[in-house]
């Protein structure tokens, strides 16, 4: 069996199980109980991610579920998911590009017509999350939590990685 080799500084490293911040994504979320190649020289940390795509339709289907309105990065991270450019996503849901932008950099607050537009639309067209529109728009949409505020707060989310399940810190 091969040694493992650390990605940042080339020296010996080990499989450990941990959680992970998976900064990656851009957003704020925590792989709990996933394998990471740490190093002890240099302390850098690189996931083990089995199955990648799972993984990233979890994130989606828990920023989708998110009880408060989405923010920039979530939106961000769902218009990534379907794989389309801004130009793109903007003119599938009927806004300018400048619109959808500020929303994503967080200069402008999403409304909440352009909230659920924008939820509905990921889980139409993302592989393998039609499933969930009905429990969407039955259970998420009555209770998504508006703050009035220029931006919502950033909510956390804490994915295991082998159930693909989710809650919120």
């Amino acid at each position: 069996m091969s040694k493992l080799r650390c990605s940042n500084c080339d020296k010996d490293a080990k499989v450990v199980r941990g959680s992970y911040q998976f900064k990656e994504s851009g957003l704020n979320v925590v792989l709990q109980g996933i394998d990471l190649v740490r190093c002890k020289n240099c302390g850098n940390e690189d996931p083990i991610i089995p199955k990648v795509n799972d993984l990233m339709r979890a994130i989606a289907i828990a920023v989708i579920m998110k009880p408060y309105q989405i923010r920039g990065e979530d939106v961000r991270f769902l218009r990534k998911y379907l794989r389309m450019t801004g130009a793109e996503f903007a003119h599938l849901i009927d806004v300018d590009k400048t619109t959808l932008s500020k929303w994503e950099n967080n200069d402008d607050v999403v409304g909440s017509q352009s909230d659920r537009l924008i939820r509905l639309t990921v889980l139409s067209l993302g592989e393998g999350l039609r499933e969930k529109l009905d429990e969407v728009i039955r259970t998420v949409f009555p209770n998504i939590r508006r703050t009035g505020a220029k931006t919502a707060p950033k909510v956390g989310i804490e994915i295991d990685p082998k159930k693909l399940t989710h809650q919120y810190t």
